[in-house]
């Protein structure tokens, strides 16, 4: 058996150097070369299809003399105004037009993003592919152009949004720094990279938070000090006093809401786009390695004159970037809120209102926010365009997963994962109780098509 596998090692070693032409592209990151073509390729997305219906002419944009075509694209996207979050660091395409002054806002529903700048030249868009990841786009903000040109960006964006932090493939990213008073990040206090697993004391640096959290601190609302002496003499993270930044209501005194679709920045806002932004980077990775994998094993198979052949290498790929993806759909390690937490908008309420909901009124959707982020820990993003477009073999394998973990614990009353063959194991879950286990495959075998067809 051994034997066979270190055959299959070499194989797969002298293929990919045939595929890749060089080692250095083995790293699985490449999304420029086959079958992604990431630069080549047209994206199947919202706002691809956007920017068709713009091109021929179905829709108009209608410009706003303050906020540019912003409402008008938010309407078009059905994205809400109450999905508002405000970033004052220039950690962005803009930076010159951001400051503690003059945040940028960024709206999203399950599957846009839209970044805006006051008195930017465009509006920034990201969204989910269908097969290419995350694609980003620019909407210019020039009212004098009979149609707005709506521009797919690949290299000024992949700088940052396609790197490590975002697996090595087009991604997003949400970044906690120090801040001086024009924006710019004091790197030299240290800087840190956020997904649902990072604690309260390293989240929301350079963001600006509105809601009550009670005694944890953070880090939004931060804005350092200059001294004429001494530029930042608060060098330690952990001598900054950010008292002030804590449980924060109302923004309006310190720039001028009147800018923006709206004066909050709405702390559970926070909370699920980062939940959502990294669900859709490991979506995207799935997404894209399955992609890989499956070519290279049709490659594999013609060299070898095998074809069908199924490699069990192929499939372990598969399993373990799925069980990634498992791990974040149950909210597996999610930093553990310690109190009650509330938003300052409308966020809260209409954010569940989105359904789909089970014969028992209950919805992926339904918040909790006193000890986790949602009432059921599973989530919601399993509805939308992105997962339902994974490669079968990727989203049968993904449902495959979940539904041994909510079995288990159905079946034996425990919360410990069951193994699965490979190098890997499904995610541990202990935070999932039968209770949660139960409920959570109630509401999918009501709600999810597929569940039952892909989950056996």
């Amino acid at each position: 058996m051994e034997r066979l596998r270190s055959q299959e090692k070499l194989i797969w070693s002298l293929i990919f150097i045939a595929i890749a032409g060089s080692p250095s592209r083995l790293l699985g990151s490449d999304f420029e070369r086959k079958p992604i073509e990431y630069s080549k390729r047209q994206g199947d997305n919202e706002v691809s299809r956007l920017k068709s219906k713009l091109e021929r002419g179905e829709i108009k944009l209608t410009y706003d003399g303050q906020l540019g075509y912003l409402p008008s694209l938010l309407k078009e996207l059905e994205i809400s105004a109450e999905t508002q979050t405000l970033v004052f660091s220039k950690t962005s395409l803009q930076r010159n037009r951001i400051s503690p002054q003059t945040p940028r806002a960024i709206y999203f529903n399950d599957n846009v993003y839209v970044g805006f700048c006051r008195f930017g030249d465009v509006l920034e868009l990201s969204v989910a592919d269908r097969d290419l990841g995350t694609e980003f786009y620019t909407l210019s903000q020039n009212p004098d152009e009979k149609v707005p040109s709506l521009t797919r960006q690949t290299e000024s964006c992949l700088v940052c949004h396609g790197a490590s932090a975002t697996h090595g493939l087009p991604g997003h990213l949400i970044r906690s720094v120090y801040t001086a008073q024009d924006g710019t990040p004091v790197l030299s206090l240290g800087s840190h990279r956020i997904d649902m697993t990072s604690p309260w004391t390293k989240r929301f640096g350079g963001w600006y938070i509105s809601g009550r959290h009670g005694a944890e601190p953070h880090l939004g609302n931060l804005v350092l000090k200059e001294d004429p002496t001494d530029r930042f003499p608060e060098r330690r993270p952990e001598a900054i006093d950010n008292q002030r930044g804590q449980n924060v209501i109302d923004l309006k005194d310190r720039f001028d809401t009147r800018g923006y679709l709206s004066p909050h920045s709405d702390l559970v806002a926070h909370l699920v786009l980062t939940h959502q932004t990294q669900v859709h980077n490991l979506l995207v990775k799935l997404n894209i390695e399955t992609q890989f994998a499956l070519y290279e094993e049709k490659e594999l198979n013609r060299e070898l004159k095998e074809e069908g052949r199924q490699w069990e290498s192929t499939r372990r790929r598969i399993r373990n970037h799925a069980t990634d993806l498992v791990q974040a759909l149950f909210f597996c390690n999610e930093a553990e809120l310690k109190e009650k937490v509330e938003g300052t908008s409308a966020f809260a309420k209409e954010f569940p209102k989105a359904g789909p909901r089970d014969s028992r009124g209950r919805s992926l959707r339904d918040l909790e926010l006193e000890h986790r982020t949602m009432k059921y820990p599973c989530s919601y993003l399993v509805y939308s365009e992105s997962f339902s477009s994974l490669p079968t073999e990727a989203k049968r394998e993904v449902l495959r997963q979940m539904k041994e973990i909510l079995l288990d614990g159905n079946r034996n009353d425990s919360n410990e994962s069951l193994p699965v063959s490979g190098p890997k194991s499904f995610p541990a879950t202990p935070h999932l109780s039968m209770e949660d286990r139960r409920a959570i495959s109630e509401i999918l075998e009501e709600t999810l098509d597929g569940w039952k067809r892909l989950g056996e």
